[in-house]
């Protein structure tokens, strides 16, 4: 820790920094989220998939880490961004330091950046490329390995973050079974489906064959968060557009947007995503605001499809954050319902797929 580390961006920009974390260099997408706290759910959630993530509030890692709230088995941020990291935490169900985290996952980190500078940037010129190095003090070095690294847009990474294999979560009789279509799920999902609904659940790969899911029979089928582009996951979008009308449809984040595609619907890049655990989304049905917690790069196009309702809508930008084909029986959200910072304005859409199967 301490020792000097250089962030270059894409466009140029240089900030010198100190190491923290793992000592050694990373390549991958600049994000930020406007988070005040959940930066163990953030390292850990896998939509997070080839991104360096930029923390905006400036004290990071007081409350340290624990076993408990990994939203995966692994840390999928590939670079971590602070203004002020804490080195002694204070919380009684802490384990280890962020940083001691950080070394074990070999996450490479950087602080005592001017992280609004930083967010300004990106906020002006967009989500870019970027690399965080403590070895490599050549710069032009450094920019030439951005350029050599490949672009999010067009980039499908849902098969680096799924499951291997088909797994099963409860097996109670007389519950109803949902096939969840892994594209880099996170773990509460999972937890309030089964632990708080009591339905059993199938997790499959994000490429398991339409006729490998009949054959299990489920009572409904939830597409999953994940990382990447949306349309560069064809397959996904072609088995879920086979399974419309099929049993009923539940999309989350990426879910929602493969979902859409497969409706017939476009999406497209937004220009610095949505990040963070206070977006005002509103339900156009009752017109009733709810603060979300939202994790994406890529966005849904808003358009008329037949049969398509477009059911929320951000505040902030008025991008599409919901769909429902009644006629296919299914619906979307684009933001996370097993997040809560409202703390439960959105869970009432686990319960409305689990009444509706």
């Amino acid at each position: 820790m301490g020792t000097s580390s250089i962030l270059c961006l894409e466009n140029g920009k240089v900030f010198n920094g100190l190491c923290f974390g793992y000592d050694g260099e990373s390549i991958g997408e600049i994000v930020f989220n406007t988070s005040m706290t959940g930066y163990q759910e953030i390292l850990t959630d896998p939509s997070y998939h080839s991104q360096i993530v930029l923390m905006t509030y400036p004290h990071i890692g007081n409350y340290g880490i624990n076993s408990h709230d990994d939203e995966s088995k692994e840390c999928f941020v590939k670079g971590f961004i602070v203004r002020e990291f804490c080195p002694y935490p204070s919380n009684f169900i802490s384990e280890m330091t962020l940083e001691e985290y950080l070394i074990k996952n070999k996450v490479v980190g950087i602080f005592n950046i001017d992280t609004r500078e930083l967010t300004r940037i990106v906020r002006k010129e967009g989500a870019q490329r970027c690399i965080i190095s403590s070895k490599e003090k050549d710069i032009d070095r450094l920019k030439e390995k951005i350029k050599m690294s490949p672009l999010m847009k067009g980039s499908d990474l849902t098969l680096k973050a799924t499951c291997k294999e088909i797994y099963k979560i409860g097996n109670k009789k007389n519950r109803k079974n949902v096939f969840v279509y892994d594209f880099g799920c996170k773990r509460n999902i999972l937890n309030i489906l089964n632990q708080e609904l009591d339905v059993n659940l199938i997790v499959g790969p994000c490429d398991t064959d339409v006729n490998i899911i009949k054959e299990f029979n489920p009572d409904g089928i939830l597409l999953s968060n994940g990382p990447g582009d949306p349309s560069a996951a064809t397959y996904a979008i072609k088995n879920v557009k086979t399974l419309l009308g099929y049993k009923p449809i539940f999309g989350i984040c990426l879910g929602h947007q493969i979902l859409s595609l497969a409706l017939g619907m476009e999406t497209f890049k937004l220009k610095f995503g949505h990040r963070g655990a206070n977006h005002p989304v509103m339900n156009l049905e009752d017109r009733k605001v709810e603060i979300t917690s939202h994790n994406h790069g890529f966005a849904v196009i808003n358009s008329e499809v037949d049969g398509v309702k477009i059911t929320h809508i951000n505040l902030n930008d008025d991008t599409v954050e919901g769909v429902e084909s009644k006629v296919n029986k299914c619906f979307s959200v684009q933001y996370h319902p097993e997040g809560s910072p409202g703390p439960h304005d959105s869970r009432k859409y686990f319960k409305k797929f689990v009444k509706m199967i």
